[in-house]
């Protein structure tokens, strides 16, 4: 089905020995200290950059902070995905303070994303996969003449695809509901927005909040969330499993540190077991190794497929706009 890209891994799930299940089934399950952490560093970068920009009059430190406070709207949206595997906060408030410090800053739910996302798994690749559907046609099909992509990443900086965006964070298009255990109030979302908006009139900070979290949001937000999803997927696949559908990308210390993921980029592995939390995804990568199932024997052979033109197109248009960005070494598929 998928003829240009050489699979990343020689086997899927059930190619796993049983003792690699069994080490498997043990990393599975929620990770609340590890899922708390990357809020609280994400929250204290956002609130550090905000300060240091405002004390610091320059046009530079500015657009700096305005980028790495973006990145950290990604974690909170990773994180969102987190909680809606239940691989966040577990019980009856789980989902509550999910939404407090991640979902509601960005406008969506964990039920409305849940509805999204889990579709997604359960109808993967099929005409009733949300993400699928969104992400169908030329906007999302690799080889992708420079001139176009250019077009769509200057869309998102311009803010003109940020609607489509939330939209697609927050619109069931496939019409199922997966009901959430505990429910949150619809009360307490409108309080939490009631309550912001209150402050930052108290403190007479609307400029501040429009600067250094809106237009991150409506601009290098969407940026970051595209080329997110261009390296989680190949799209336009109708029917893929998800070994021919989903690289598998190897993160460099440097790119962690500038577009951090939560081995978002380990994806085969997530839909594997949506079970098992992003900080362990790593470890099923090395039972992956350890089973002999990636395909070691294609890393220093250059290949001219869809996933070589999706790092060379990306990379030349984003120092285009100014920004340095290495999609990653892609397992199986390295240039």
């Amino acid at each position: 089905m998928n003829s240009y890209l050489p699979l990343a891994l020689l086997g899927e799930k059930k190619s796993l020995s049983a003792q690699a299940h069994s080490d498997i089934q043990n990393l599975s399950g929620a990770r609340p200290k590890a899922f708390l952490l990357q809020a609280f560093y994400a929250w204290s970068l956002i609130i550090t950059m905000t300060i240091l920009a405002l004390k610091v009059d320059s046009i530079w430190i500015s657009i700096l902070a305005i980028f790495i406070i973006a990145t950290r709207q990604n974690i909170l949206a990773l994180l969102v995905h987190e909680q809606v595997h239940f691989l966040g906060v577990r019980g009856e408030y789980g989902d509550l303070i999910s939404n407090l410090i991640a979902a509601y800053p960005l406008g969506i739910t964990v039920q409305d994303y849940a509805n999204i996302h889990l579709s997604h798994h359960k109808y993967y690749f099929t005409d009733k996969d949300p993400d699928f559907l969104r992400k169908s046609g030329v906007d999302w099909t690799f080889p992708m003449p420079l001139g176009h992509l250019l077009k769509l990443l200057a869309s998102d900086l311009l803010g003109l695809s940020f609607i489509k965006l939330l939209k697609g964070k927050r619109l069931n298009t496939v019409g199922v509901n997966f009901k959430r255990p505990y429910q949150t109030s619809k009360w307490i979302r409108l309080f939490f927005y009631l309550v912001t908006a209150s402050l930052l009139s108290y403190a007479g900070i609307w400029d501040v909040f429009l600067i250094y979290w809106i237009l991150p949001f409506i601009t290098i937000f969407p940026l970051i969330v595209r080329l997110g999803a261009i390296t989680e997927h190949i799209y336009n696949l109708p029917r893929a499993t998800v070994n021919q559908s989903s690289p598998l990308i190897i993160l460099s210390w440097w790119e962690k540190l500038i577009l951090p993921n939560l081995n978002f980029s380990l994806h085969p592995y997530h839909h594997y077991f949506p079970g098992v939390a992003f900080c362990n995804l790593p470890k099923v990568h090395k039972i992956f190794q350890k089973e002999k199932l990636i395909n070691e024997n294609q890393k220093n052979i250059k290949q001219k497929n869809i996933e070589v033109s999706k790092q060379k197109t990306i990379r030349n248009a984003l120092l285009f706009c100014g920004f340095i960005f290495f999609v990653g070494k892609t397992e199986g598929n390295l240039n």
